[in-house]
């Protein structure tokens, strides 16, 4: 099993921090581009809510179908239901460090499959592509809640 870590501070609050990422058009800020996002079902966040959608690479188009746990002010967990991995769990924290800063941390515990198919989700979600993904991810949340 492989895991991701990924931390940065916000100069929002917690409930504005949290809100953001619980907003059903997240997923769309969240992915730089050349990364177009094709929302096919995005219920809204709750416990066992599904988020299902089609990230294309260009003209590659990978089907994603996830199942949110632990939602709550301080995050949430997005489980891989149907997907390109074997195995994802994505972990969304955030802490409140005072009344107009909060912490992100992000967890992802994942397995790329066997075969061929590894070779393509190494290279896009592998170490290298998930820190790419994050540090835009990064600058789209301060640039989304004003910081």
């Amino acid at each position: 099993m492989n895991t991701f870590n990924y931390e940065f501070t916000v100069n929002a609050s917690l409930e504005d921090v949290s809100a953001f990422h619980q907003d059903t058009s997240a997923l769309k800020k969240l992915n730089p581009p050349p990364i177009i996002v094709q929302l096919h079902q995005v219920d809204p966040m709750a416990e066992a809510s599904v988020s299902e959608f089609t990230l294309w690479m260009g003209p590659i188009p990978i089907r994603w179908r996830a199942i949110h746990s632990n939602v709550g002010v301080n995050g949430f967990t997005d489980t891989q239901d149907k997907g390109p991995m074997e195995y994802w769990k994505h972990t969304h924290s955030f802490e409140c460090i005072k009344e107009q800063k909060t912490r992100i941390r992000e967890t992802i515990e994942y397995r790329h499959p066997k075969g061929l198919g590894s070779m393509f989700t190494r290279l896009l979600f592998g170490r290298y592509g998930l820190t790419l993904l994050f540090a835009y991810r990064k600058w789209a949340t301060i640039h989304n809640l004003g910081g």
